[in-house]
């Protein structure tokens, strides 16, 4: 069915809208246009004319405005456009008008993990929500007007890392889009989110799936592991303790820092991490070295009971601690996580413990479900046993070539 004849407003259907393609403007009337980009990306503009001066007033995109949504904008310009107003000199002055109680990024993303950290799994993911935004986005952004925020920021963050440490990156833009979207609700914000992926950076940057599949932790050859440990132990201060730790038990990094002594039966050389602190959600049973014994009776905790106290007064110690700790060592190639990769190298290269034991040291899932049913217990004496070698291989300078077996000495 055809237009009207005549007809000088409401030009535009959705259907038409989502089917443009070519580059240009399209009229739908009554100032409202809509905007195709070279870049493909579609937004609406109004264009007004006042005091003898062409202007032109963005609407927002049509992923976020639809067809109606920027007719009623529209008409609200022409409306204030009759008056006598500038829409977009209003705007402005609203805009500064507010400015004084708009926060920083950094608090708007706060703000978002606190509102959202009660539906988190576990301390895990804020942290880590934390840890992304503070290295990557607030040397940027953090301590910029959160309605300031633009394109040219998102993109001066992510560019750096984006081929580098494509993981991370594709997480990081999720959560400045998370954060944004929190601020525009919260009426610190209007306008478009210039952190969405879908018609607006999608054009600007490859696709994450197409730019790498797999972001590894680089992890240390375990041959180097004598010299690290050396290096290590003559680091002072928490983190290096805490390191020492996860080097020993190739536990998880969170797993390490948010340790509380309550967890710790050193008599008996076994720590017992709560199901709400690991992976898979389940209470794990980590055997303990000699060596790691030793480590953690040096150790006191806080009025909190954490072993690795943080900077703050009864909160642990930041994730971040330990890549700064590597820097420091000049090892800002590998990371933290890594031990565990080399720890697992050593375990299959170096050892003829069957794959169970290795994995069950690692506090991994068996997914076959044949394979699970049979693995009733958590073959604790078996990974002492491991984990006893592991630790006097560290203390080893390498010699390479010589496999540990089975009966290597227990603890």
């Amino acid at each position: 069915m055809g237009r009207p004849v005549g007809r000088t407003i409401f030009k535009l259907t959705a259907g038409a809208v989502s089917k443009l393609r070519t580059p240009g403007y399209y009229g739908d009337g009554g100032n409202l246009w809509l905007q195709v980009s070279p870049a493909g990306t579609k937004s609406w503009v109004f264009r007004f004319t006042l005091a003898g001066r062409a202007r032109e007033m963005g609407l927002g995109p049509v992923l976020d405005v639809s067809l109606a949504e920027a007719r009623d904008r529209a008409q609200e310009c022409r409306r204030l456009v009759r008056e006598g107003v500038d829409p977009i000199e209003q705007r402005r002055e609203r805009m500064a008008a507010t400015k004084t109680s708009v926060p920083m990024f950094a608090t708007a993303a706060e703000a978002y993990i606190t509102a959202h950290g009660p539906k988190w799994r576990n301390a895990k993911h804020r942290e880590q929500w934390r840890a992304t935004l503070t290295t990557y986005a607030a040397p940027v952004i953090g301590q910029m007007p959160v309605h300031l925020v633009e394109t040219s920021h998102v993109l001066a963050i992510l560019r750096p890392i984006w081929t580098a440490k494509t993981e991370t990156a594709r997480r990081l833009r999720q959560r400045i889009e998370a954060v944004l979207d929190w601020a525009t609700v919260a009426g610190y914000r209007t306008g478009s989110n210039p952190a969405r992926w879908k018609g607006h950076l999608d054009v600007l940057l490859p696709d994450p799936g197409k730019v790498a599949t797999v972001e590894h932790h680089a992890a240390l050859p375990y041959t180097k592991m004598h010299e690290f440990m050396l290096a290590l132990r003559q680091q002072p201060g928490t983190a290096a303790r805490a390191v020492e730790l996860i080097a020993l038990t190739a536990c998880r990094t969170s797993e390490a820092f948010n340790a509380k002594a309550g967890e710790f039966d050193l008599d008996a050389a076994i720590w017992t991490i709560p199901g709400e602190r690991m992976k898979a959600g389940r209470e794990h049973r980590v055997a303990l070295s000699r060596q790691a014994v030793r480590l953690l009776r040096t150790l006191a905790h806080d009025d909190a009971g954490h072993v690795f106290p943080g900077a703050k007064e009864r909160k642990p110690l930041s994730n971040m601690a330990g890549l700064q700790l590597l820097k420091r060592m000049g090892l800002g190639d590998y990371t933290v996580h890594g031990l565990r990769a080399t720890f697992k190298t050593w375990a299959t290269e170096q050892t003829s413990y069957p794959r169970d034991t290795v994995e069950g040291a690692l506090a991994h899932t068996v997914r076959d479900k044949v394979e699970a049913a049979y693995l009733r217990g958590d073959a604790l004496e078996k990974r002492r046993r491991l984990m006893q070698a592991w630790a006097d291989y560290c203390d080893r300078p390498a010699q390479g070539g010589a496999v540990v077996g089975m009966k290597a000495r227990a603890a």
